[in-house]
């Protein structure tokens, strides 16, 4: 038995931040989580032309040329708090109350699985 709480979510360091710098160049930092990309961005904006984080879909999520680092983070802040309220209701045909559209429970992936077949 362990003495600590094992984490319930993995990250695959595809989140990372791109410090832009007109002499030093350019360096890319992987990172575990959006709450540490915006972190290491407050940490090192005033040492850079630009610092952006770039999403999992490759997609710029964050750019200091575009906006302030704290405005962003509040902004994401409230989305992903709106997310985390606002999730559809699905009858699961096996009363599981943690199925969701877009997370099903086991029983429902397998199902699913089947149809496919």
């Amino acid at each position: 038995m362990t003495n600590y709480i094992e984490p319930t979510e993995e990250y695959d360091g595809r989140i990372r931040v791109k410090l832009l710098d007109d002499h030093a160049g350019t360096r890319v930092i992987p990172c575990s989580s959006y709450t540490e990309a915006i972190t290491l961005v407050k940490e090192h904006q005033h040492e850079v032309t630009t610092a952006k984080i770039i999403d999992r879909e490759q997609e710029v999520v964050f750019s200091s040329a575009d906006m302030d680092i704290d405005v962003w983070e509040s902004i994401w802040k409230n989305e992903k708090r709106r997310l985390s309220v606002n999730v559809e209701d699905r009858d699961c045909p096996y009363d599981n109350i943690s199925c969701f559209f877009d997370d099903l429970c086991v029983q429902c992936k397998m199902d699913k699985l089947q149809d496919e077949f």
